[in-house]
């Protein structure tokens, strides 16, 4: 306990700042150390953080050298070196149900199912199984404001890829709550946060609130909260809410040239046209493809950045408890021209025909979603959390379906974790496991660390050994 104060009150778990349309839940305190700790015998809850990339790697500069603690990062890898003691470096691993099936879609539409997807070029789309996330969020979400949280940067792709004739549905997807319920993500900054920390009242009703800072709005409560806290906590709450306004100062700055998401409220629609018209108008005469592909149309490391950041304050804030981020849909053109040396779009240059050039372009495109994946790691280690961090107690995964996106390989397919160690990972290491180790065995013990029962996954029956 911090002091005397906070030794003779005690604050629920779920406690939330209040205003008039908005909640805003709060971070584990040390006020609310005694209840959760006679209620559940641990400082805080684990979550867990799954992040898609798509199109695969350059293999030959993904793995480590070395194995155990004794290991070098690769070239690829090497942005993560401040966090090298925070990681979990696996190969070897691979999902057998994706080897049918030419193409992407097999691959990443099983990611997290461990299930081959049901061929088809319509809408009657099936994973055949419930992805590992939503057995997680079934079990460990059920308390928390939102059971699971779906993030993105790109609409669902819609039409038919003639070249293996599966519908381009099956890209926008690595999260299904049902066989053939798969859950879109939110890729509208805006939206994703007022989702974990707004209130709305009927739809189509006028809210003056939603001109305010979420902030603005709960001031009162977080006022009468801080007169009752110990100073650790008052430090904790002020480095919270500080994060909070961040993050909605930075929405606010990309509001003008972020896209909308899919599935949104009828109530912002209308916002978001004019929004558009808005972005169309500062582009002049650009044709709406130019839009989409130009650097003006928003700037996608700082979308994927703020996406991160909401996956973070969603975890600290205990909003949910399990969530996914896509950096780009399956088979994305998006076009990484911003970056020195790269010249073109993320599929085309996967495609590299083993041309020296091209592996060099696809090379920089991996390490800068390795870069993105370092930041959120950052920010999570920036976060106190109990006698830790937020990361000690998330597990936040990372990597791609597919090996190379030249061949399609599913084989040894490029996957790190992080963070965990209060859910007993031990990192710091690569593990080397035989060629063919079921991937789904991995997120058998993810889901086991998590405090998730399954008892088997895919081709697994048991967690994935020497995790821990």
């Amino acid at each position: 306990m911090a002091n005397l104060q906070s030794q003779r009150w005690l604050l629920p778990r779920r406690s939330f700042l209040r205003g008039a349309g908005a909640t805003l839940a709060l971070p584990f305190l040390d006020a609310m150390r005694p209840l959760m700790a006679a209620g559940t015998g641990t400082a805080a809850p684990v979550r867990l953080g799954l992040l898609y990339m798509p199109n695969g790697v350059r293999s030959d500069r993904w793995t480590p050298d070395g194995k155990g603690g004794s290991f070098e990062l690769s070239p690829i890898l090497k942005p993560l070196e401040a966090h090298k003691q925070d990681l979990l470096v696996l190969t070897g691993l691979q999902n057998k149900a994706s080897f049918t099936g030419d193409g992407h879609y097999v691959k990443t539409g099983g990611w997290l199912t461990g299930t081959t997807i049901s061929k088809t070029t319509g809408s009657d789309i099936s994973a055949n199984g419930i992805s590992m996330d939503q057995i997680a969020a079934r079990q460990i979400g059920r308390d928390t404001k939102l059971p699971s949280l779906e993030l993105g940067t790109e609409p669902v792709a819609t039409g038919i890829d003639r070249n293996v004739n599966y519908t381009r549905l099956y890209a926008s997807h690595i999260a299904w709550k049902a066989a053939n319920s798969p859950l879109p993500c939110e890729i509208n900054p805006r939206i994703a946060f007022d989702r974990l920390f707004r209130t709305r009242s009927a739809r189509g009703e006028k809210q003056a609130a939603d001109e305010k800072s979420v902030l603005d709005l709960v001031r009162e409560d977080a006022r009468r909260l801080q007169s009752q806290l110990g100073s650790s906590d008052k430090a904790k709450l002020e480095q919270y809410l500080e994060s909070v306004r961040e993050v909605e100062r930075r929405i606010e700055q990309e509001a003008n040239t972020l896209g909308a998401g899919e599935n949104l409220p009828p109530e912002l629609l209308g916002k978001i046209s004019e929004l558009d018209k808005k972005i169309s108008k500062a582009m002049g005469k650009a044709s709406r493809e130019e839009e989409l592909n130009s650097r003006p149309r928003f700037d996608h490391g700082e979308h994927c950045r703020i996406m991160m950041d909401l996956m973070a304050l969603a975890f600290w804030s205990d909003s949910t408890r399990v969530s996914t981020f896509m950096f780009g849909n399956d088979v994305t053109g998006r076009n990484f021209s911003f970056l020195d040396g790269v010249n073109g779009g993320h599929h085309e240059i996967s495609h590299h025909k083993n041309d020296k050039g091209q592996l060099d372009q696809y090379e920089r495109i991996n390490r800068w979603h390795v870069d993105q994946y370092a930041y959120l790691l950052g920010r999570m280690k920036e976060l106190k959390e109990g006698d830790g961090t937020l990361l000690d107690h998330c597990m936040i995964g990372f990597g791609s379906p597919i090996r190379d996106g030249n061949s399609h390989n599913p084989r040894n397919v490029p996957i790190v974790i992080s963070g965990g160690s209060k859910a007993g990972l031990k990192t710091g290491r690569h593990l080397v496991y035989d060629d063919g180790t079921p991937l789904c065995r991995l997120w058998l013990g993810l889901l086991e660390r998590a405090g998730a029962d399954a008892k088997s996954l895919g081709d697994a029956s048991s967690p994935l050994a020497n995790l821990g």
